[in-house]
């Protein structure tokens, strides 16, 4: 088959599946935010260990931070889905060498259409809590398709992974220069699922296509970022 269903992968592009019992429904007021709360019994071992090595190194006084690209005042985020780019924005947000951060959210490669909605929406509600810009960008699954023909059976971060990069940062980076962004970065570069030398070549590509744009690389998979 050459449907987008046969070419999903574990991080991004959700499919329908078998329903599963969902948890207890909490308010908002029950909900949280700490870096510093317990794992859960059932947590996986990447989890625990990632966990460990985090809190040695905040014992021996580490201290997150981020580097900025000198010259850099205005970034445009890509997001694939809200969750992946808390940590980024947080990040970024946080930083007072930025004047603005803008998430962009081009993702012609998740589906179901409900899967993609679900996650734009998640992304604008995240954006509009913390009072930053987002960017509702077209749902054009057509073009996915077309430029992903004979790819339909390659393995994950195969060949068709980096024509999926170069799509999405293509159209990022296109908006980032007609817009006047110093530069663009991707919530792709934070997953453990992804090579980061496939994704950050995507974002490298993107940004020479136009004078004066730089892609924002970086080590988005930190033990510090991952956890969060």
């Amino acid at each position: 088959t050459s449907s987008i269903n046969a070419m999903t992968n574990p991080d991004e592009e959700e499919v329908d599946a078998p329903s599963r019992a969902a948890p207890p429904a909490r308010s908002s007021s029950e909900l949280s935010y700490s870096e510093g709360a317990k794992l859960p019994s059932d947590a996986p071992a990447w989890a625990v260990a990632a966990s460990e090595r985090l809190r040695e190194k905040r014992d021996s006084g580490y201290i997150s931070s981020i580097d900025v690209p000198d010259g850099v005042k205005r970034v445009l985020l890509h997001s694939c889905c809200a969750p992946c780019s808390g940590a980024m924005v947080e990040e970024m947000c946080s930083s007072e060498k930025l004047d603005e951060v803008c998430v962009f959210f081009y993702n012609p490669n998740i589906h179901p259409r409900k899967e993609y909605e679900i996650r734009k929406e998640e992304n604008k509600r995240f954006c509009k809590e913390l009072g930053i810009e987002f960017v509702d960008c077209d749902y054009d699954p057509e073009n996915w398709y077309e430029r992903m023909k004979g790819m339909e059976y390659d393995p994950e971060r195969g060949t068709r992974c980096t024509e999926c990069f170069d799509m999405r940062m293509e159209r990022t980076a296109l908006y980032a220069y007609e817009n006047g962004f110093d530069a663009i970065a991707t919530t792709n570069a934070t997953s453990r699922w992804k090579d980061a030398k496939q994704v950050d070549g995507s974002g490298y590509r993107a940004a020479e296509r136009y004078p004066g744009l730089k892609y924002w690389c970086q080590d988005w998979q930190t033990d510090e970022m991952t956890l969060r």
